[in-house]
């Protein structure tokens, strides 16, 4: 009795699915206005159908059931689009800021490492004034008395330094 039973729910269905499919398909896409995105939608309703087979097929309004599904998964579907091109966008964004902070990130670390290198290779007088000034905080009339030298000659010594510093960071203008 069983087999019979569900030789009659697969000639059922097929029928369904015969008779239906392409009308399905069509009022789908009416909606979501993409026939990929629609076969999805009519599949799943299908799939769904032949899964619950045993309460559906036994109905008297199926083919109302079928376009109310299609219906509501349409919109449904068009709803995850919207909320999955969303998703990407804001996800496209974070990358981009994210390479963006990279970029920065390295290229403010290069610069470092740059100066640094400048700083190494200064003269030794003008590297010691250069650091007390720049680096320590400290006021030329400081530097002057630290050292045992004019302030006008910590003047002259920072002159150098930053028109070396301007020679050699020509690049990251």
């Amino acid at each position: 009795m069983k087999g019979k039973k569900n030789k009659d729910q697969l000639a059922v269905f097929c029928k369904l699915f015969h008779d239906y499919h392409a009308k399905l398909h069509r009022y789908a896409f009416t909606i979501v206005k993409d026939k990929e995105l629609a076969g999805d939608v009519i599949q799943s309703i299908f799939i769904s159908l032949w899964e619950n087979r045993n309460s559906l097929l036994a109905e008297t309004h199926i083919v109302g059931y079928l376009y109310k599904s299609a219906y509501t998964r349409s919109l449904n579907a068009l709803r995850d689009n919207v909320l999955r091109k969303e998703k990407l966008t804001e996800l496209s964004q974070r990358v981009e800021r994210t390479s963006n902070d990279v970029k920065e990130g390295l290229a403010a670390n290069e610069l470092s490492l740059r100066i640094r290198q400048i700083i190494d290779e200064l003269p030794p007088q003008c590297r010691v004034v250069f650091v007390k000034s720049r680096m320590e905080d400290k006021r030329y009339a400081e530097i002057a008395s630290e050292l045992n030298i004019s302030i006008k000659t910590v003047e002259a010594q920072i002159g150098k330094a930053l028109k070396i510093f301007r020679e050699k960071l020509q690049d990251y203008r």
